[in-house]
């Protein structure tokens, strides 16, 4: 069984970690991954683009042509 604690204070989070490893339990830490910077910069700039009048408009018609 997999137990996932999210939200969980830095402060509370040692107690919680003695707690299960008293137990027996198998502790996995996850981070959350940000974003590439590259990716998100590359995302930024298409959305300003569009907003210049720069992007490509294709009917829906022709999209499958």
């Amino acid at each position: 069984m997999d137990i996932i604690l999210k939200n969980v204070k830095k402060k509370d989070f040692p107690v919680l970690k003695s707690l299960a490893k008293s137990l027996g339990f198998e502790i996995i830490e996850e981070k959350e991954k940000p974003y590439n910077p590259e990716f998100v910069k590359e995302i930024l700039d298409a959305e300003q683009s569009i907003k210049d009048g720069k992007g490509v408009k294709i009917d829906l018609e022709d999209l499958w042509k």
